[in-house]
């Protein structure tokens, strides 16, 4: 279309509907918004037990929680405005450790220390040494050699798991696979270049891993290896931050203060509300309802077995999608033929998987359940039954996603390679993947994001609304969390439909929340680095 044309066929179009319909989609989308923060804020209210507490409860805690907060953000903003990024991250990372230290806890809590201890020393290890020894050199048959070389370390590792004549204790085995590769990060960012300061470095974070599993047990009464976790999830990420900030600007310390005066706001509030209000929240969602097993008395029900069934399902969902889905999406971008027959079959392929990703969640349950149980012959309701499922159904938005991300990169940054001599491996493996990993990323999270909160495949293929153990192997009987939210809701008990599923509704969304919160930070940071 010509330039003429173009003005031409703007010049139909009336200003006052394009103004008319700019208001009308900006006034669907506030509703919408409104609506949903209403829904979430109801939700959040049944599950802290917030009617519970009194007005003078509020007005006191409003106080206490306010005034320190206000008071210190205005300091900042007065004196050192350059530091309100280091208040906010400080504030963060410890909250952000906690949530780590808790995601480690239910994954060693289903696969013992010991297995990690020797997969980690008989296969990781070797390959990462092979890679760097490779890539030291600049060839490019580093990721390949160290391929091979993991993949024989991991079925070398079969028999030396179960050729073990003596179990080390759970904390050291935490230490080695945890504690020490944390150490090496930390050396490899902070001392680039200084051998004598990296092994330093590593050492003395070995050195505290081994102390926090005698120190947690005797002042806070955890077990050791849970000792040992939090230190790596919560305490060192900390330090390394503290010492980063300091290191380069001493007089940064008032912007590291922030989450001492969060803390001791969060107290006063609490404090303050007690002695002026009559009562205070009651709150169902707390530790016990994190740490438990589900029960018929609604004061001692719990999500946790739920919770590590979904850890179960989401793992085998995100390594499936991504290694079919990013393989499928390379091959229709790269290699599937264009035109001629070729190209016909392929465009049928993509219309079919643009399709696949509109058909109802139901439906691939109803797959899962005749592939997975009635051919192939696989139990119903286990965790490997109820991943798969999961994976075709977020298997085409993956593709998409994918095909998108690919397709943004440059053709002339694929023809520049080619001018250079590369191979067409050559140039996707270290051209176009690189510069469509943030799409990648960022399409693979989300719709994981929307698979950890899908009811109607699980149901269809067996798995069960409430389990009393969590899964222990891929063959397990499994249940997750909107399975066992769904179930609460249709309790005959209102304190179920009211208070417990309100607190499993937020739990669910604090993960959600979470992965895209995550797909975000990793778009973001990769777009940089690109």
């Amino acid at each position: 279309m010509d330039e003429q044309s173009t003005d031409s066929a703007f010049a139909g179009v009336s200003r006052l509907r394009g103004r008319v319909f700019a208001a009308l989609a900006k006034g669907a989308s506030w509703l919408g918004i409104l609506v949903l923060a209403w829904l979430l804020f109801m939700v959040v209210v049944d599950a802290f037990g917030l009617p519970a507490a009194s007005v003078g409860w509020y007005l006191g805690a409003a106080v206490g929680f306010g005034v320190p907060l206000l008071a210190y953000g205005a300091y900042i903003r007065r004196t050192r405005p350059e530091l309100g990024w280091i208040a906010v991250r400080s504030t963060i990372i410890p909250p952000g450790g906690l949530v780590l230290a808790g995601a480690l806890f239910i994954l060693f809590l289903v696969f013992e220390p010991v297995h990690w201890l020797t997969y980690y020393t008989v296969a990781v290890l070797p390959a990462v040494a092979v890679y760097g020894h490779f890539a030291s050199r600049e060839d490019t048959r580093a990721p390949l050699f160290a391929t091979a070389v993991g993949v024989i370390g991991l079925v070398l590792g079969v028999f030396v798991d179960a050729a073990l004549p003596v179990k080390p204790n759970p904390w050291v085995s935490l230490v080695w696979v945890l504690v020490v590769p944390a150490g090496a990060i930390i050396a490899w960012r902070e001392a680039t270049g200084d051998r004598r300061r990296q092994a330093t470095i590593v050492g003395l974070t070995a050195l505290g891993g081994v102390l926090a599993s005698f120190v947690g047990p005797a002042t806070v009464g955890v077990t050791p290896d849970t000792s040992v976790i939090l230190y790596v999830a919560a305490v060192l990420p900390v330090g390394w931050y503290y010492g980063h900030v300091l290191a380069a600007d001493r007089s940064a310390w008032p912007g590291l203060l922030a989450p001492v005066v969060a803390v001791l706001a969060i107290g006063l509030g609490i404090t303050l509300g007690d002695l002026i209000g009559a009562t205070g929240p009651d709150p169902v969602l707390d530790w016990q309802f994190l740490t438990s097993a589900p029960s018929t008395i609604p004061e001692d029900a719990g999500l946790f077995p739920a919770m590590v069934g979904s850890v179960f399902i989401i793992t085998i969902v995100a390594l499936v999608s991504f290694v079919v889905g990013v393989g499928a999406a390379i091959y229709l971008e790269e290699y599937a033929p264009q035109t001629g027959l070729g190209g016909t079959i392929t465009r049928i392929i993509r219309v079919n998987i643009s399709n696949l990703a509109g058909v109802p969640s139901v439906v691939y349950g109803l797959l899962g359940l005749g592939l997975f149980v009635n051919l192939i012959g696989m139990g119903m309701g286990i965790v490997l039954v109820a991943g798969l499922t999961l994976s075709l159904l977020i298997l085409p938005i993956v593709i998409i996603s994918a095909q998108e991300a690919i397709r943004s990169v440059p053709e002339e940054v694929r023809e520049a390679s080619y001018g250079m001599g590369a191979t067409r491996w050559q140039t996707i493996r270290n051209v176009v993947l690189p510069r469509a990993v943030p799409g990648v990323l960022t399409g693979t999270i989300l719709a994981l994001s929307r698979a950890i909160g899908e009811t109607a495949p699980l149901l269809m293929i067996g798995a069960a609304t409430t389990v009393f153990r969590p899964p222990t192997g891929f063959a397990s009987q499994v249940s997750a969390m909107p399975l066992q939210v769904f179930y609460w809701s249709f309790h005959q008990k209102s304190a179920f439909r009211e208070l417990i599923a309100p607190a499993g509704v937020v739990t669910l969304l604090v993960v959600m929340l979470s992965m895209n919160v995550l797909a975000i930070y990793l778009r973001n940071r990769y777009e940089q680095q690109t």
